[in-house]
């Protein structure tokens, strides 16, 4: 029989209060205040770094390219892992547990041999970063089976035209990068306390638009999955991305800045309860007040309440509590905490950024070292977020 195609929006509108409406808006509102003041503050550091590159000693041609380089190996970095996640999630899945460590340990290398005081102490950090991965790695490698088998579902029946939205993200997040560097670049040329706030400024936005994109894609594909699974028909993928963006955007932008924030919190509190053991009562009381509250975080704001978000268009809080409270009245609160899908992401991102970091920073070590520590953090920051 036919599936049936739907061409036309299908959204279900939840009753939202009005403070949660406002909230929605507000943060819409923002993200893309935010986006127009980050291209108004870019373009004017770009023109501002090129007119005074030579009275501050700066170097344009020197600085830029490998950067540039850097993110353009970033947007390989992720179409290649993109295809060969969907095409061995197996050995994407071990690649990635086993490579993200050699990475780091060779980016620490890498630092430690510019030898400056901000490299040495950052390559050193890498270098006992790299060894926590490596044990993390051995910890997990139990759960590695129940993982494959969780990302071979997912990668098995992607909704149509996913590759080709995913692809575009891609683009568009490398092409907006590339457009931040040269902002970046222009606070650097300068180099006031003033600029390397700018500096931060232009990271943070980078970190939240990709969010973003992300987040509406997930959004956006839990959609069109919902509607195939509840009545059998294939939503049309143009459709879906513009009731996320019509209906949904203000929970996709509160999402991208919680979830990362509890995400940490949820994983630091691990490491301490693991640290902490039963051994000395005041740390193993203060670990479980810890984790007590990233366990209460958790509720307000997860990933999985994205899925609702796109089946019933909830504010994102209401629907991680919703979403939560659900998972856990049926029991599957122990297999998501054996999950091991957002620990496969960070590490992408990890080995993602480590390769970036390398080629950014050992053409900068080789061209002109005193922009080396600088252009390697940059480059690592881009490649991770993409």
């Amino acid at each position: 029989s036919r599936i049936p195609k739907v061409q036309e929006s299908s959204v279900r509108i939840e009753t939202t209060t009005v403070a949660g409406l406002f909230v929605q808006r507000l943060f819409r509102a923002l993200f893309f205040v935010h986006i127009l003041l980050i291209a108004i503050l870019v373009i004017c550091l770009a023109i501002r770094g090129l007119l005074s590159s030579h009275s501050h000693n700066f170097h344009p041609k020197k600085w830029y390219p490998p950067l540039l380089a850097a993110t353009a190996c970033a947007g390989i970095v992720a179409f290649t892992w993109q295809w060969f996640t969907f095409r061995n999630p197996s050995r994407a899945l071990r690649a990635a547990f086993w490579l993200s460590p050699l990475l780091t340990c060779a980016v620490g290398v890498l630092f430690l041999l510019i030898s400056s005081t901000a490299s040495l102490t950052i390559g050193v950090i890498a270098i006992v970063l790299a060894l926590i991965l490596s044990l993390y790695a051995c910890w997990v490698n139990s759960r590695f089976d129940y993982a494959t088998k969780v990302l071979s579902v997912t990668a098995a029946s992607p909704p149509a035209k996913t590759t080709t939205l995913i692809n575009l993200s891609i683009i568009l997040s490398n092409l907006y990068s590339c457009f931040l560097v040269s902002g970046i670049g222009g606070a650097t040329a300068v180099g006031t306390v003033i600029d390397t706030s700018f500096i931060v400024v232009i990271l943070a936005s980078l970190a939240w638009s990709t969010q973003v994109m992300k987040n509406t894609l997930q959004v956006t594909i839990a959609r069109i999955k919902y509607l195939h699974f509840a009545s059998g028909a294939d939503m049309d993928s143009r459709i879906a991305l513009r009731d996320t963006i019509k209906y949904s955007m203000g929970s996709v932008c509160i999402s991208s800045v919680l979830v990362p924030i509890i995400t940490v919190i949820r994983g630091s509190a691990r490491a301490i309860s693991l640290i902490a053991g039963g051994t000395d009562e005041f740390l193993f009381s203060c670990a479980n007040c810890y984790s007590a509250v990233a366990a209460t975080l958790v509720n307000y704001g997860n990933r999985w309440g994205l899925v609702q978000v796109g089946v019933y268009n909830k504010g994102f809080v209401q629907a991680s509590m919703d979403t939560w409270e659900m998972l856990r009245r049926v029991g599957l609160e122990p297999i998501i905490d054996r999950d091991l899908t957002g620990s496969f992401c960070f590490l992408c991102g990890m080995a993602g950024g480590a390769i970036c970091t390398l080629v950014g920073g050992t053409w900068t070590f080789v061209v002109h070292k005193s922009y080396a520590t600088e252009v390697s953090i940059y480059a690592f920051l881009i490649g991770y977020f993409m």
